[in-house]
């Protein structure tokens, strides 16, 4: 199984990862923003690292950061379908 790379993502990549069946990327945005955003101790760790709400990238140190408070995007795994995900 191919582990969840931490690199630089702009927030539409990163959003597609943990939304892959949105309607389009601004509504993927929009909901990884609004888990970031509901998540207060990632959103504090975020902004202590220089985070800003109008930056288009993720920076690797902030990836990693989402991924340690919400876990990993499932959507990078191969051979994996709609009906196979667990839903949260």
């Amino acid at each position: 199984m191919e582990t969840f790379k931490i690199r630089s993502y702009s927030k539409k990549e990163l959003a597609l990862c943990y939304f892959p069946t949105a309607e389009n990327p601004r509504s993927a945005s929009k909901h990884l923003m609004a888990w970031i955003t509901r998540c207060t101790p990632l959103h504090e760790a975020l902004l202590k690292q220089g985070y800003r709400n109008t930056n288009k990238w993720f920076k690797p140190g902030e990836v990693k950061l989402i991924v340690e408070y919400i876990g990993e995007s499932h959507s990078h795994k191969k051979n994996e379908t709609k009906s196979t995900r667990k839903v949260s």
